[in-house]
């Protein structure tokens, strides 16, 4: 059995039929639901919020995994925990200068903590902060938008997280994750993987899923 992760970015399924895409993703396979929430100032798009965390909530029977690439993201953190979210990832960018009161914000709320890193930000500078997370998710495009190509300068960064890193760490990629870059990605330490438009544009959801387990 696969240890790898895989969590689908419904960034890329149908909003009109929400239910029914993740009911799919569930059917075929998925370890988590993988929600993106932009908010047009951290990154140049705006996506979802809480309220649709919480419509979906009572569809899924695995966790909500939930990444906030938004300016201020402990102004929100209840919000989405209220809603349903089992993990909350935030960028390392949008909480440096309380990266710590963040996460013991995240963690009081008895879900999983994700700490995130954008293309032009180096694993060094959250080395210290590896044993506070559950979670390290490297992005392998600049995050914003779906359908971009996969970044591999980036996902060199994933050896030194592992190297550094306590055992049970997750590390999760995001960005440009098919078949090929996946792999790339597991074996250079990776756990999770997220992708969008590979499984949502496949003909075949349950084998797209199947082949990023490896």
């Amino acid at each position: 059995m696969s240890n790898i992760i895989v969590s689908p970015s419904i960034l890329s399924a149908d909003f009109a039929n929400l239910e029914h895409e993740v009911k799919e993703l569930q059917k075929y396979g998925a370890d988590w639901i993988h929600v993106d929430v932009m908010d047009g100032h951290f990154v140049p798009n705006i996506t979802i919020g809480a309220p649709v965390v919480k419509a979906i909530k009572p569809h899924c029977e695995i966790p909500l995994d939930v990444h906030l690439m938004i300016e201020n993201p402990q102004n929100y953190i209840d919000d989405f925990v209220k809603a349903g979210a089992n993990i909350i990832t935030v960028h390392y960018e949008a909480t440096k200068d309380m990266t710590e009161d963040v996460i013991s914000h995240i963690k009081s709320q008895d879900v999983l903590v994700g700490l995130s890193i954008k293309p032009k930000t180096q694993p060094q500078e959250i080395l210290k902060y590896l044993l506070m997370v559950d979670m390290v998710l490297v992005m392998t495009v600049e995050p914003g938008f779906g359908g971009q190509s996969f970044m591999q300068d980036c996902a060199d960064k994933i050896p030194i997280i592992r190297q550094n890193a306590p055992e049970n760490l997750i590390i999760q990629v995001d960005g440009g994750i098919n078949k090929d870059t996946g792999k790339i990605c597991t074996q250079l330490g990776a756990n999770s993987l997220v992708a969008g438009s590979y499984i949502f544009n496949s003909t075949d959801m349950e084998e797209a899923i199947k082949s990023l387990k490896g």
